[in-house]
């Protein structure tokens, strides 16, 4: 007869990691107005008190958590994360279905973003098998004086507004782009009179070329769109194409008066 021994090993678990722990401590709040004790955190992760109190301290260095005689409360990172996404989430629901219209009519990645100072956020990135080939990212960000997504939206602020944003003159770029605050505004007007298409080949990375339109509301640009390809493509004639696509995106915003 065979006697099988059970093992009296005891079973060995990997703590969790600090993303797992951090995630832990965050589910804890039931709410943006809710306020717990330091005790109450560790009891409801589940984490030694020691370890939730260095993680809480981690996390009101980056502003996600805040501390007060009261107890802990969710931070203002967080809350400036919430009012950013609604902020967006009426313009990337306007666009989505023409996003992939553009997409899927000329095979190419198709960029959403908004003006963010003197840069472009990203907020959607489309274009199937293609998209993982352009080094974008929505969240992301680039500078707005070497993209066409920046110089279409630029393009239609007032020039005052312009200056503001480049107080200190245009950040060093060894592309070929506009280097200068002049020779900036001089290729906004280019895109006004060209019907309000920016272009840029090589200057945010080299060997990609873009060709971009902004959506303009009642209060002057709230987004951009933009179709990627190389330097050697000929999107000059996509270019209607691109213009077009934004007026529709405005139209589904705004209605069809503007």
């Amino acid at each position: 007869m065979t006697v099988v021994l059970e093992s009296t090993s005891p079973v060995v678990t990997r703590p969790p990691s600090m993303v797992e722990r951090m995630t832990l401590i965050m589910d804890t709040f039931g709410g943006s107005k809710s306020r717990l004790l330091l005790e109450e955190i560790a009891e409801r992760s589940g984490l030694p008190r020691s370890t939730a109190h260095r993680i809480l301290e981690q996390l009101i260095r980056l502003h996600w958590v805040e501390h007060d005689r009261v107890g802990y409360r969710l931070g203002r990172r967080i809350h400036e994360w919430g009012a950013r996404e609604n902020a967006h989430s009426d313009l990337r629901a306007a666009a989505a279905t023409w996003l992939h219209e553009l997409a899927l009519r000329t095979e190419l990645v198709v960029h959403l973003a908004v003006l963010s100072g003197a840069e472009v956020e990203y907020l959607d990135k489309v274009g199937g098998r293609r998209v993982m080939a352009v080094a974008s990212r929505v969240g992301g960000r680039a500078p707005a004086h070497s993209t066409s997504l920046g110089k279409a939206m630029l393009a239609w602020l007032p020039p005052e507004k312009v200056d503001a944003l480049y107080v200190d003159g245009l950040p060093a770029s060894s592309g070929p782009g506009p280097r200068t605050m002049l020779e900036l505004h001089q290729e906004l007007s280019r895109i006004r009179s060209s019907g309000g298409v920016a272009r840029e080949s090589d200057e945010c990375v080299t060997g990609v070329a873009c060709i971009g339109a902004a959506i303009r509301g009642p209060e002057g640009p709230v987004g951009a769109i933009s179709l990627v390809g190389t330097s050697e493509m000929p999107l000059e004639r996509l270019a209607p194409l691109v213009r077009d696509t934004a007026q529709r995106i405005t139209r589904e915003l705004f209605g069809s008066r503007w």
